[in-house]
């Protein structure tokens, strides 16, 4: 069989199914560590990793801060790893970046407080939060590419959920572990030793990486790329056949895969990072801000584990969300299920913050779950929607650009703005920030062209 044939044999329902778990897998550890540490940051790192003579809310907010870390990386990681995602292939930068978010965080799980080794802690604590933000920042792109450039075409968003349905399964994993380990230790133990053992369980990303290395082929698309770079004379011949308005085969090897995203898709990245701001705001105020609004003694003062099962339930609520969203955009198009999760999540904001402080547990879920369910309209068909956006030789680049960008402005500081808000100016403004970042994605959407129907196989 010759390589042609190869790279456009059709990816079998049987091998779909596994690429789609693979991507989950994946996608769920590596957001476990990349939450666990927003769950630790709102409980414990306040007194774990700054001096104790601290104010509380302030420290909080320096605790949150490190959190923002990682948000800043982040885009620096769609780059890297969307270069050499781009130029080397989808798999390899996948395992790439499950292999350093799997030391980042086992080496915060080891890492001594505040009161063993001063400064150097927070310091040290930084860096780590950062080599997540990279991992993270290339893991994205790589596991939605594995499914979305494998699956057919009229079923690229239903797939797509897979590699997104990785979020909320990995809040469910991190605070699985948060309670548990709440459970079988007193609050004293917690504090000292306890909140460690999510960390340390990260090393299950070290043996995912090496499956994935194993098991997995590069996608069909990203095979035929590299047969048509390697054989210009060829991709020139199937070029002739195109339309001139379609992209141009790549041919060459050296320019920059993110130089190229930038200069030929400068549009779809920014709309793309806009579109992406209400869903990075709410997720984030959701999962982080809500846990210490409502277990510090200055917002609610609700026990910590009722405040870690509401957010553990409407996590759960997200994901059937996502699918149904999904599979509804191959259908009837991305744009339409998207605009509809904007302007339902900006309403919702300000229905949130009123139940929530009824400090009743089953409204307090429901508040949560609203919020989780609107975002999964648009999280859902996201990851569909942006490859669809970009050729074959740059959509790595393109893709994580989009994402990390509108992931730093939005999620990177929600809840620092969130904490800062509450304690200036009381919660309802952070509903009108809510509101603001949805009307922002709205109008962002707007702009874009509807992809549904893209082909990925055209280089």
């Amino acid at each position: 069989m010759s390589t042609q044939d190869t790279t456009n044999t059709p990816v079998s329902e049987k091998s779909m199914r596994k690429v789609a778990m693979t991507s989950l897998a994946g996608t769920s550890i590596e957001w476990y560590d990349f939450f666990i540490y927003g769950t630790a940051a709102a409980l414990v790192f306040p007194t774990a990793f700054f001096p104790e003579d601290m104010p509380p809310m302030v420290g909080l907010i320096a605790a949150f801060s490190t959190f923002a870390v990682g948000f800043i990386a982040r885009p620096i990681g769609g780059v890297v790893f969307g270069h050499f995602g781009d130029k080397v292939g989808r798999k390899a930068a996948l395992v790439t970046a499950l292999l350093l978010m799997g030391f980042a965080t086992t080496l915060i799980g080891l890492l001594p407080t505040y009161a063993l080794i001063g400064p150097a802690a927070p310091l040290l604590l930084t860096l780590f939060r950062f080599s997540q933000g990279l991992a993270v920042g290339g893991q994205w792109g790589g596991a939605m590419l594995l499914v979305t450039e494998s699956a057919p075409k009229h079923k690229r968003g239903f797939y797509g959920a897979f590699a997104q349905a990785g979020a909320p399964v990995g809040i469910i994993l991190a605070n699985l572990a948060f309670l548990a380990v709440s459970a079988l230790c007193s609050d004293e133990q917690f504090m000292d030793w306890g909140w460690r053992i999510p960390f340390l369980l990260s090393v299950a990303l070290i043996g995912l990486s090496l499956y994935v290395q194993l098991t997995l082929e590069d996608t069909p698309a990203f095979r035929e790329l590299k047969e048509a770079q390697e054989s210009p004379n060829l991709a020139t011949a199937q070029q002739s056949t195109k339309q001139a308005s379609e992209k141009p085969v790549a041919t060459s090897k050296t320019e920059s895969p993110v130089l190229m995203a930038i200069k030929k898709y400068p549009k779809q990245i920014l709309l793309g990072a806009g579109a992406f701001l209400a869903v990075q705001v709410t997720f984030y105020i959701l999962i982080a801000f809500l846990i210490a609004y409502g277990s510090n003694p200055a917002g609610l003062g609700l026990d910590r584990d009722l405040m870690l099962a509401a957010v553990l339930i409407s996590a759960a609520m997200q994901i059937p969300g996502l699918f149904i969203a999904s599979a509804w955009s191959d259908k009837h198009g991305r744009k339409g299920v998207y605009m509809l999760g904007a302007v339902l999540g900006g309403i919702w904001a300000f229905v949130m913050f009123p139940l929530i402080d009824t400090g009743n547990f089953w409204l307090i879920v429901l508040a949560m779950s609203g919020g989780q369910i609107f975002l999964s309209m648009m999280y859902g068909p996201q990851a569909a929607f942006l490859a669809e956006m970009f050729s074959t030789e740059v959509r790595y680049s393109g893709a994580s650009l989009g994402y990390q960008l509108g992931a730093i402005v939005g999620g990177g500081f929600a809840p620092i703005v969130a904490t800062a808000l509450w304690k200036d100016f009381g919660t309802i403004y952070i509903s009108m920030y809510i509101a603001a970042a949805s009307l922002i994605t709205l109008v962002c959407v707007i702009m874009l062209t509807e992809t549904h129907g893209t082909d990925l196989d055209d280089v």
